[in-house]
């Protein structure tokens, strides 16, 4: 793990989760995302016995843009 990465999971989470509007009104079937010091964790809200992943603002912003631009939709296809 780069010192980057190690820096981000030793980062606490005493941030607010901050889930999208388009999830279920359930509350209980949405990923997460919190912003923490050099980045972001991202959790599943269905398996808080799990540890959330973490990134940094760069990860996140090339993510961002690239579900943006499309390039994740054929993932959804049936």
């Amino acid at each position: 793990m780069t010192e980057t990465k190690s820096r981000l999971y030793a980062a606490p989470l005493n941030g607010e989760w901050q889930k999208s509007s388009f999830s279920d009104n359930s509350g209980d079937v949405c990923v997460r995302l919190m912003k923490i010091d050099g980045g972001v964790a991202l959790d599943d809200s269905k398996r808080p016995d799990l540890t959330p992943l973490r990134y940094t603002r760069t990860e996140l912003a090339a993510f961002l843009q690239a579900a943006k631009a499309g390039e994740f939709d054929h993932l959804l296809d049936d």
